[in-house]
């Protein structure tokens, strides 16, 4: 340790100076800001309205849904790190094969609990707000950007002339495009390209918005991927007599999305942060629920704590995802290994290895 400082902070003159000055100033400004976290900060503004900046104005009578689907998430996710980590090797094979899937099937039963229906009171989504609101839109906007980036990256390879250049298009004019802009114009002129009488919640305009920008983004890191997949791996496969969407999906899509990830998940977390413009076209995100507390008279002034507190949320589900990313990357894409291929069985499996 002592020869690896010696080394790399303290080798030269300069850097001496260097590494005390910061030395210096990082420990002035932690302990001065411990200072004011601890002794001058006023985080009643935060604890007081925590069921604000969560639920928004969730109906109080239907509260016991959030709580029962915090539960289940945690639950979930409480057994996806244990599962991850090894510590139920007597787990069936086929369960810890395919545990994404069973995330993916969570999300209709988290649906119905949060808008209700089929027993439960309908709770419309224009209604929604507060941190919730903010990870529909995210969680949505994810789920329906990536798979419609996936067909853009595979259009614009495409030998088809017309499916190449309207792909191009597309990622073109929205790549060219502020995503405020988008979000203005899916909140106006959506109701009007839809049949008389059809007229979706703001939630669901905003959802829309989201969704094209993204994909357009997406389709771009996806073409990345694709492009880095050799040819010769695409000429074997059908000279074994592959067909060319199976090609496409057992052998292309697996490796190129795999190469990718980092820039999806990149992709990914910069979408969540950009929900906070939610609230310039009038939904209450979690931004625009920190607006309404602070406009509160009991709690004018108190700005960077509530900010600060806000920017911690936004960290942890950030980081969050970036974890996430990462085990993703280093167990592979899919939710079906077969063999010691990617997606192959038998004499497929071989193919995924060269």
């Amino acid at each position: 340790m002592g020869l690896w400082l010696r080394k790399n902070l303290f080798n030269t003159w300069y850097n001496v100076i260097l590494t005390l000055a910061g030395l210096f100033l990082s420990l002035w400004g932690g302990l001065s800001f411990l200072d004011w976290a601890i002794n001058r900060a006023k985080w009643a503004v935060v604890t007081e309205n925590l069921g604000l900046f969560v639920v928004g104005r969730y109906p109080e009578q239907s509260i016991w849904r959030i709580w029962l689907i915090l539960t289940i998430l945690a639950a979930l996710s409480l057994f996806s790190w244990q599962l991850n980590r090894g510590r139920f090797p007597d787990c069936p094979a086929f369960l810890q094969r395919w545990w994404g899937l069973l995330w993916l099937l969570t999300l209709p039963l988290i649906a119905w609990l949060l808008l209700g229906g089929l027993f439960l009171k309908a709770i419309p989504l224009d209604d929604l707000s507060g941190l919730i609101l903010t990870l529909l839109v995210a969680i949505a906007s994810m789920i329906l950007s990536f798979p419609l980036g996936v067909l853009l990256a595979l259009g614009r390879q495409s030998e088809l002339p017309a499916i190449r250049w309207l792909s191009i298009g597309y990622i073109e004019l929205l790549r060219g495009l502020p995503l405020l802009g988008i979000l203005f114009m899916a909140q106006v002129m959506l109701p009007l390209i839809l049949p008389a009488g059809t007229r979706p919640e703001r939630v669901i305009r905003a959802i829309a918005g989201f969704t094209l920008f993204a994909a357009a983004y997406l389709a771009e890191n996806v073409r990345g991927g694709l492009q880095a997949i050799p040819k010769g791996q695409i000429e074997a496969a059908k000279a074994l007599g592959l067909k060319p969407i199976f090609v496409l999906l057992l052998i292309v899509l697996p490796q190129a999305l795999k190469a990718v990830i980092p820039a999806i998940v990149g992709q990914f977390i910069s979408l969540f942060k950009d929900t906070s413009l939610l609230a310039i076209v009038g939904l209450v995100d979690l931004l625009g629920m920190a607006g309404s507390v602070l406009a509160n008279p009991k709690f004018i002034g108190d700005y960077p704590e509530v900010y600060l507190f806000l920017a911690f949320i936004y960290w942890i589900f950030c980081y969050s995802m970036s974890l996430a990313s990462r085990r993703l990357e280093q167990r592979g894409v899919g939710c079906g290994v077969w063999g010691d291929g990617v997606w192959g069985v038998g004499s497929f499996s071989v193919i995924s290895k060269q």
